[in-house]
């Protein structure tokens, strides 16, 4: 039996539909480093065993996925990622990712809730993008 790369988390609450979900986790692994090409999807079976979803949605978060040239479905053998969307500079293991952790430990020592760090976030990201 192949590791297990990623383990899905659906956030039912969220409004953001369940199939965008996985497209969306499997695209933040890829930036993240976490999946690389060559590195296997759970099989659309063992999604809907661990998150209670229909076969149907894995399916089309996967295809979702194919369409935009990130991964491959291979017949009989499983689904595989056949693209990247990280860079050197945005892997787990870098000294920004490690300056950013320690940032978001200080924010929240000095008492900001995770919506405030995330509200702070998307104010200073709008004046970078402006």
């Amino acid at each position: 039996m192949l590791p297990q790369v990623i383990e899905f988390r659906i956030d039912r609450r969220s409004g953001v539909s369940t199939y965008l979900q996985i497209v969306q986790q499997v695209e933040q692994a890829l930036r993240l480093g976490l999946l690389k090409p060559g590195d296997r999807l759970p099989t659309a079976r063992a999604v809907v065993e661990a998150i209670a979803v229909n076969p149907n949605t894995v399916t089309k978060a996967y295809r979702e996925l194919e369409h935009a040239g990130l991964a491959e479905g291979r017949r009989g053998v499983g689904t595989f990622i056949t693209g990247s969307l990280g860079s050197e500079a945005g892997g787990r293991e870098t000294p920004l990712r490690g300056e950013l952790a320690e940032w978001m430990d200080r924010a929240l020592g000095e008492g900001l809730g995770l919506e405030d760090i995330d509200a702070l976030y998307q104010d200073v990201r709008r004046d970078r993008q402006a």
